[in-house]
């Protein structure tokens, strides 16, 4: 199976956490946190729909400028989820700047703040001079976007402040039977994608046209299967107590990767704690706890600097059951 998201950290471990994520032939793409975003092209940025904040500490907000600099003139609006006090923290970030000549750039940003049962909406368009706009709010169970294509989920995580953790599902992954388009004679074009989303949509009365010919759902219907969809897990700063694991496991359980932070060492667990940070150990166990396919660690302590290795092997031996010795 061809996975839908492409998926790359925005930096090494040692430096800010973030992860970007391509939609693959959707023009689509997600970002989770905004650290340093200096390894993104311009046309990455644009093609961003969704931004999902853990939290506002510097290391995970500081490139919002550079984001909101591209979008200024994009016709679509960008999606930010973050956690209580987000707007706030948007806001500031806006009124750093005059806004006097904007009011007919199309840039508008939607901002959601996740709370306990709640999510209170707001918008901050160029037309307005990104002056804060009030929506209605909405509930929350556990979800953030449900869509034809994916869902987005999220958990409120202690890190003596709420940071969120997020997991991405693909909703059902359509393969293609090539085999079967070439003994149609049929070519791969964009009707491919219009086939896709009907199945999705079941819309089954839907009509493709693939050149000069119009075919129904149900001729082309069997060049495709369904399967199981793709899940990955984002979860960074947060301490290893009882109830973040319970939350972070039932959030990630069966992903096929999760990127989680691994702070400090278990030999380190004390300042772990002092910090509200994961150690590696914990990363490890709790992926193995949520019978993960495989466990990505960043979010290192720059005082490993000199032995970036020993993270890692904590972190995997301990997601595979081992004992060991630190």
């Amino acid at each position: 199976m061809k996975p839908s998201f492409h998926i790359r950290p925005l930096n090494t471990p040692f430096e800010d956490p973030g992860l970007y994520v391509r939609i693959l032939r959707e023009g689509r793409a997600l970002m989770f946190d905004l650290g340093f975003t200096t390894g993104l092209s311009l046309r990455d940025i644009l093609k961003t729909s969704d931004i999902f904040i853990s939290h506002t500490h510097v290391d995970h907000f500081i490139g919002f400028d550079s984001i909101m600099r591209v979008c200024l003139k994009r016709e679509r609006p960008l999606n930010i989820f973050g956690p209580e006090g987000i707007a706030d923290c948007v806001e500031g970030k806006l009124r750093g700047y005059t806004w006097n000549i904007i009011e007919k750039y199309p840039a508008v940003i939607n901002v959601t703040e996740v709370m306990e049962g709640i999510q209170k909406k707001y918008r901050f368009s160029a037309s307005n001079s990104f002056i804060r706009e009030k929506l209605a709010p909405l509930p929350f169970n556990g979800t953030l976007i449900r869509d034809t294509l994916l869902t987005v989920s999220a958990a409120i995580l202690d890190h003596q402040i709420p940071c969120l953790a997020f997991g991405l599902k693909e909703d059902n992954h359509i393969n293609i039977d090539k085999s079967k388009l070439r003994q149609r004679n049929l070519p791969v074009g964009p009707w491919l994608g219009e086939l896709k989303k009907a199945i999705r949509e079941d819309t089954p009365g839907s009509s493709i046209q693939i050149h000069d010919r119009t075919y129904s759902f149900a001729e082309l219907r069997d060049i495709a299967t369904i399967t199981r969809g793709q899940k990955i897990s984002y979860v960074v700063d947060a301490i290893g107590s009882d109830e973040n694991r319970k939350k972070i496991i039932e959030l990630v359980r069966g992903s096929d990767v999760l990127y989680i932070e691994a702070y400090f060492l278990d030999r380190d667990r004390d300042r772990a704690k002092d910090r509200y940070h994961l150690t590696a150990k914990e990363a490890g166990s709790i992926a193995r706890e949520a019978a993960v396919g495989r466990v990505e660690a960043l979010h290192f302590s720059p005082r490993y600097l000199d032995d970036p290795g020993c993270i890692v092997r904590e972190v995997q031996e301990s997601f595979a059951g081992d004992s060991f010795l630190i």
